[in-house]
């Protein structure tokens, strides 16, 4: 059974100590250039999950509480990674986009390299929840400034 603490105090030492860092193979940006004021105003909720489809069905009915991310995180030895990522793909289609919502996954047995680098959390399964608008003009910006290539 996970902690709630301590999940919030792991994911966010991820957060600082590489989320936030400038990476020289992402051709020296860090992962997410918009975790740092994320981080720092408090704009993110970490939640344990309970059933991945269930919790995800329950944030497209309630939204995300005025965060701009809710991360769910499970233990990966109750969820596998065909499980979540069954659970994010459905609800994808069939309740968070409609709501303009998107989730992605992070689950420590699909490793996610982008050159080189591993971008997984490495400890939970997750789902990272957030405004499908928003991380568009997000990334928008981000290309813009050449993050992509």
């Amino acid at each position: 059974m996970l902690n709630l603490e301590t999940v919030k105090q792991d994911i966010e030492k991820w957060i600082v100590d590489f989320v936030e860092v400038k990476n020289p193979a992402l051709g020296g940006w860090p992962p997410c250039p918009y975790a740092r004021k994320a981080r720092l105003e408090r704009d993110f909720e970490v939640r344990l999950g309970l059933m991945p489809m269930h919790d995800l069905t329950k944030i497209a009915r309630e939204g995300l509480h005025g965060k701009s991310v809710v991360i769910i995180a499970y233990d990966p030895k109750d969820v596998t990674h065909e499980q979540l990522h069954w659970a994010i793909d459905t609800a994808n289609r069939e309740f968070l986009l409609p709501k303009d919502l998107l989730a992605l996954e992070d689950h420590p047995d699909d490793p996610e390299i982008v050159n080189g680098v591993s971008m997984n959390q490495g400890t939970y399964a997750m789902a990272l929840v957030q405004s499908l608008s928003d991380l568009n003009a997000k990334a928008k910006i981000m290309a813009d400034k050449g993050f992509y290539d």
